[in-house]
């Protein structure tokens, strides 16, 4: 037994240790942002099916003694195959769908060694059931879970903050070499098994009678419950990366919990009540509906925790009830092979399916609806389950749900529909009248519906009870039914009658169109994410007009208006946005813009006309903007601007100390460097501050309100609070006063460490 459990420990620390350590890799090299992330889970999902079908293919096909020979040989190919990190020839070139340039990058180089550890799990499992018969091998899938959970939270805690990425390699390389010795001992006791044990198909233990095979249903439910598991954890890791940023805690916090969850549920049965669970996931699915509809204005934290909390209960009841349906151990490596094909599922669809069918991440809205369904479905089979008292509170808490649900429906549809101008205020008054009288006694109208509702379903027998079971089940799918209502409408909210919205790799664009009764207020806005990334004016005279983060009195509007040279300068741009800051370029000067995205570029040609409206001669650089200046020659670059953002999450490769070193290679001697760093979440001046520290540049804090209140630009709405970091060693011009009147004053010397490629950390600059 400890051969096999530190064995499968080893294994699926290994098996999760490598994950954010080939993410930190290459994540620089493809922009960033949380697509990145996705696409490296969809092949690890991937190669942990294809580690199972392995290791179902060797169990059911082959004699212990010929798996013996042909896993270690496997094995002694992935030693050999070292080191798992990627040469500079894999770095990407522009290209529609990285997506498939990522997973030809993770498969060269570590895709054999990755196969081979996800195989260690139901091998070593299907080893020790015939080393010690008798004994259930299912516990060690729990301390599987163990070491995985370990590998996670030990890395940004630890191994990340510790030491470099090549370090991290080192160590994971030695640490295949030992999980490879542990290995062996255990194929060593598979090999002196005695005859008798080693046929194809050991025999059931004490010589009972052969397993009966699962249903069809049982089976479906091993590929649906960790398919909706799986696009639960990457669509919760996918909204919370790009509200903050792309960084591993942020991937191992959802990744951590969905692992807890199977530790939970496959180390004993006594953790999963059905009853209890349930309710606390209708618990938390009403929260998470709450905070989808407050969308940005509710604290980050807050959501954090709110989706945290649905994705651990979500995970609870679906490997709960997957456990429960656990088949014999003689079925056991088809059992975790039809749990890692509804894992991949999840993947492929959230990878490649969504992207390609959704234009916005509806996944999220998806996987609620199907998991709640799958749970009434069991519901609706398990008759037996639970005593009528529990029947009855089940039904008492879904009639509950449904009537506060329709009741703030109502409210919220009427005031919709006022908003619509559909009615009016006075009708709006009637409406709320006319309804509080309903509103202030619900729970009699409550009480009276559920006595209807059990007089019609009534089961006429002897005692003529009511059939609770079915009652409930009718409650919660009634219910159901209002949450995909809910879900429909958020939706619909959230598309506002987009002008224009796409969804490709790199995240969700929208277009929208106000004012446009009122042609001087006509304007369109884009959208990444829940974020405007800039306005337009229609009208052609306002449409020159500079607007939202770039104002006279910005940063960047004060270093460009005082800046010595006015022609003939030239203008780096990090990140395109609807290309506002071409409003500041002038006939003569040259303007280089760096964007990732081409559905950005697309949009900013039209419906915006910043672009076409500037007379300076405009280049754009499709690719990752710090990847492109790497193999450019140096540009003599006047201004250098960042203004890369991925909904409100900054990419953190832009801000490191490597970019910055890139960034100087740019500039002129006397140029200026312009940071964008607005951002409800994340103060990152003190990053700018060290950055500039450890390249001697002089560097202004320059904050902006909401409006501004000078000549040029009084009191317009059109402009955003926005806060710039300006870095420059030309003395005169960091002088001046229009920048040193309103820059913040000096900062204290703070604690943060330089961040750098292989070290960044966002807890201490959290806001």
């Amino acid at each position: 037994m400890p051969a096999f459990a530190l064995t499968i420990f080893t294994g699926a620390f290994l098996l999760f240790q490598v994950q954010p350590l080939i993410g930190k890799y290459i994540l620089p090299w493809f922009g960033g942002g949380p697509g990145v992330w996705t696409t490296c889970m969809l092949f690890f999902q991937l190669l942990l099916l294809g580690g199972y079908a392995y290791a179902h293919f060797l169990s059911k096909h082959l004699r212990p003694r010929t798996q013996v020979i042909v896993h270690l040989v496997l094995l002694g190919a992935a030693l050999v195959s070292l080191p798992i990190t990627p040469g500079d020839h894999w770095k990407p070139t522009p290209s529609e769908n990285p997506a498939w340039q990522i997973l030809a990058l993770l498969a060269a180089n570590l895709g054999l060694p990755y196969l081979v550890l996800s195989a260690t799990g139901p091998l070593m499992q299907e080893w020790f059931r015939r080393s010690v018969p008798g004994a259930s091998p299912y516990r060690l899938y729990a301390l599987s879970n163990v070491g995985s959970l370990l590998a996670l939270v030990s890395y940004p805690f630890y191994f990340e903050t510790n030491f470099t990425r090549l370090a991290q390699a080192r160590f994971w390389s030695w640490g295949l070499v030992a999980y490879a010795l542990f290995a062996a001992v255990c194929a060593w006791r598979v090999w002196r098994l005695p005859a008798a044990t080693s046929e194809i198909a050991a025999p059931p233990a004490g010589g009972g009678a052969p397993a009966t095979p699962p249903t069809f249903f049982q089976r479906l439910l091993w590929v649906l419950l960790p398919a909706c598991a799986s696009v639960l954890l990457l669509a919760i890791t996918n909204k919370i990366c790009q509200d903050v940023a792309v960084i591993p805690f942020l991937w191992v916090l959802p990744l951590a919990l969905y692992l807890l969850t199977f530790i939970i549920s496959f180390d004993s049965p006594r953790w999963y009540a059905r009853f209890w669970w349930m309710l606390l996931l209708g618990g938390t699915v009403v929260a998470a509906c709450y905070a989808l509809f407050q969308g940005a204005d509710l604290a980050i934290v807050r959501q954090v925790v709110i989706f945290s909390a649905l994705l651990f209960v979500g995970g609870m009841v679906c490997h709960g009830e997957l456990y429960h349906l656990k088949p014999d151990p003689r079925h056991l490596t088809s059992f975790y092979l039809m749990i890692s094909a509804g894992g991949a599922l999840g993947g492929l669809f959230v990878a490649l399916v969504a992207p390609a069918v959704f234009d916005n991440f509806y996944e999220f809205h998806l996987s609620v609806a199907l998991l709640v369904g799958l749970l009434l479905a069991l519901l609706w089979r398990g008759a037996g389950d639970f005593s009528p008292r529990r029947w009855q509170i089940l039904t008492v808490v879904a009639g509950l749900g449904l009537l506060a649900g329709l009741d703030r429906g109502l409210d919220y549809a009427a005031t919709w529909a006022v908003q619509k101008q559909w009615i009016s205020y006075g009708a709006l008054a009637r409406y709320w009248t006319s309804t509080y009288v309903f509103k202030l006694h619900w729970p009699l109208w409550l009480l009276a519906a559920i006595v209807v509702a059990g007089i019609a379903v009534r089961r006429r027998g002897r005692s003529g009870a009511l059939n609770w079971h079915r009652l409930a089940c009718g409650s919660i799918a009634t219910a159901w039914c209002g949450l995909v209502v809910v879900l429909a409408w958020q939706i619909q909210e959230a598309d506002g009658g987009a002008l224009v919205r796409s969804r490709n790799f790199y995240g969700v664009l929208a277009v929208l169109e106000y004012e446009r009764e009122n042609s001087s207020s006509h304007y369109y806005a884009l959208q990444h994410g829940r974020i405007t990334h800039g306005i337009q004016f229609a009208d052609p005279e306002r449409s020159r007009m500079i607007t939202s983060y770039f104002g006279s009195r910005s940063g960047l509007g004060l270093a460009f208006n005082h800046f010595p040279r006015v022609e003939g300068r030239r203008i780096g741009l990090l990140g395109l946005g609807v290309g506002t800051i071409a409003a500041y370029a002038k006939r003569g000067d040259y303007l280089r813009i760096y964007e990732i995205d081409p559905a950005v570029k697309t949009i900013a040609e039209k419906p915006f006309r910043y672009l076409a409206n500037s007379e300076a001669k405009i280049e754009v650089a499709m690719g990752d903007g710090r990847l492109s200046m790497e193999n450019e020659p140096p540009q003599n670059l006047d201004f250098l601007i960042m203004d890369a953002f991925t909904s409100d999450a900054v990419p953190v490769h832009l801000l490191t100390k490597e970019a910055f070193a890139i960034y100087g290679r740019h500039l002129k001697p006397d140029g200026v460097i312009l940071v964008n760093i607005s951002n409800r979440y994340l103060n990152l001046r003190p990053v700018i501050e060290n950055a500039a520290r450890e390249f001697d540049y002089p560097v202004h804090h320059i904050e902006c309100e909401d409006g501004s209140d000078d000549d040029d630009d009084g009191g317009a709405w059109w402009l955003y609070g926005n806060t710039w970091m300006v870095l420059s060693k030309n003395t005169g011009f960091m002088a001046r006063h229009a920048l040193r009147s309103v820059a913040s004053p000096p900062a204290k010397p703070n604690d943060i460490p330089l961040w750098t490629d292989d070290y960044s950390s966002m807890f201490r600059v959290l806001q």
